[in-house]
């Protein structure tokens, strides 16, 4: 009858044991997440700015071409000038 008793008495010490670890478990993974959430959105954020930037980046150097263009559409309007 001992045995019997201990036996129960062990599988429900396992049983609880096994509840709180598979609560922990569960408690470390919803952590996990929303680290793993906040560093997308981090990161989806730079990834924008960089984006943002180099689209920046782009019109300037679209803006500096048209300016250089312009300059030199002048250089020779006074060279022809000059010229003549």
């Amino acid at each position: 009858m001992k045995n019997v008793f201990y036996g129960i008495a062990l599988a429900t010490i396992l049983f609880s044991c096994r509840e709180e670890t598979k609560e922990k478990v569960k408690v470390a993974t919803e952590a996990v997440e929303s680290d793993i959430k906040l560093t997308a959105d981090s990161a989806k954020v730079k990834a924008k700015k960089a984006i943002d930037s180099s689209k920046i980046g782009q019109k300037a150097k679209h803006i500096i071409a048209k300016g250089a263009e312009k300059v030199e559409e002048g250089a020779k309007k006074v060279k022809e000038s000059v010229e003549e």
